[in-house]
């Protein structure tokens, strides 16, 4: 197996539950047993989830056994993480769907090929009553309350159900199932991957390192990336989406993105936050026209993210749009331009398209629409556009 250092593996970590640890095992010259564990909590994998997933493969390239654990049951609970209320629980329904896109999503940046891949109902679908009892004799609950999500929340009175206790003990037990000698997470993780040290001691193994990355902030620059909160770029969207999106973030977070998204080395993006903090930083959107390119290349090859560039460039830049590339449909009975929308799979649902319309981020044949109650007049063909990626001709309904 190849043998990096441990400094090179260590790069990118915010926190490691112990360095010490870790560079004792990586002396062992075996290869490690190293785990993620992601929740089928959504249909798509974004670049928030190819920060872990990227240091992931340095694991795999360095030949050490690495297990992508799918949680299908620790999806049933739902995981508190970050959470100020209750999360609600998936439906086997919602899981089933979301896990048959995770393995193919995550080929993004994993090589599969060398990946494990495994479902913690395997281990936890066999606990019984007598299992769960002796596993929570070796947690108290002050040591829950010391988390921060359930301290804050006990503090302001918010319910806090005993399904989500189970949350880490049942995140930790796929540690001890997997016998692991790390688990990796990000930031917000870190209560949970400890838990599993806790319990892998009880269990007589000896301990995994914990090592966690930073959380990459979504394209509002406020909260973190995430389906929910619509501030995401998909791994598996199109390239013109991913590189319209990456534009719309701030010059300052392109510092971040270029070291969380991109992978620069860590100097070259102090440099750039130095430069850009003191107003010195040479043509910011050329700048971040590259790292837009940079990123999307990563997931559809360069001449996908130089074609993709080229699309900004023109209908963007130029506002010029693109006839030849538009699809086009009918939406039948539809009387309200957020129906339109929804038709055309620019929104989830009613209220989604139309908070896009508040937001001022569509328009109809160039013209802004601002009222999320606007109805559908359009007789002829007319080109929607949806921010500055997608577009959809509407065609008159066949009568």
């Amino acid at each position: 197996m190849s043998t990096p250092g441990a400094a090179a593996l260590l790069d990118g970590f915010d926190h490691v539950e112990t360095r010490p640890e870790f560079e004792a095992r990586i002396k062992e010259a075996r290869p490690l047993v190293v785990k993620l564990g992601l929740d089928p909590t959504s249909a798509d994998l974004h670049l928030g989830h190819a920060v872990v997933l990227h240091k992931m493969q340095q694991f795999v390239d360095a030949g050490h056994q690495v297990t992508l654990v799918i949680g299908d049951m620790t999806g049933r609970i739902g995981d508190p993480s970050g959470r100020n209320e209750m999360r609600p629980a998936l439906s086997d329904e919602q899981i089933r769907a979301n896990m048959q896109t995770y393995s193919e999503q995550a080929a993004a940046v994993l090589d599969m090929s060398r990946v494990t891949v495994r479902y913690n109902s395997e281990w936890l679908g066999k606990l019984d009553l007598m299992d769960l009892l002796r596993l929570f004799s070796q947690v108290t609950v002050a040591q829950m309350l010391a988390r921060n999500d359930f301290a804050e929340r006990y503090a302001a009175n918010v319910p806090i159900s005993l399904a989500e206790f189970l949350y880490p003990i049942s995140q930790a037990y796929d540690s001890i199932a997997l016998h692991a000698d790390v688990e990796l997470g990000g930031n917000d993780q870190l209560f949970n991957l400890l838990m599993g040290r806790h319990f892998q001691e009880h269990a007589g193994q000896r301990q995994q390192v914990c090592m966690t990355v930073p959380l990459l902030e979504g394209l509002d620059g406020v909260k973190k990336m995430s389906k929910t909160s619509g501030n995401y770029v998909g791994l598996t969207e199109s390239p013109e989406t991913q590189f319209g999106k990456l534009m719309s973030i701030s010059d300052e977070l392109m510092p971040r993105y270029a070291r969380l998204a991109a992978f620069r080395s860590k100097d070259e993006c102090d440099a750039m936050a130095a430069a850009l903090a003191a107003g010195k930083q040479s043509q910011p959107m050329e700048q971040k026209k590259q790292l837009a390119q940079e990123i999307v290349a990563r997931y559809h090859g360069a001449e996908a993210a130089r074609r993709a560039r080229e699309y900004f460039e023109r209908t963007v830049q130029r506002k010029e749009i693109p006839e030849s590339e538009v699809p086009e449909m009918r939406v039948g009975e539809a009387k309200k331009l957020a129906q339109v929308l929804v038709a055309a799979g620019f929104a989830e649902s009613r209220r989604a398209a139309e908070r896009l319309i508040s937001g001022n981020g569509v328009r109809v044949d160039g013209i802004l629409v601002s009222d999320p109650n606007a109805l559908w007049r359009a007789p002829e063909p007319a080109v929607v556009s949806v921010g500055s990626r997608r577009f959809i001709r509407v065609l008159p309904n066949e009568r």
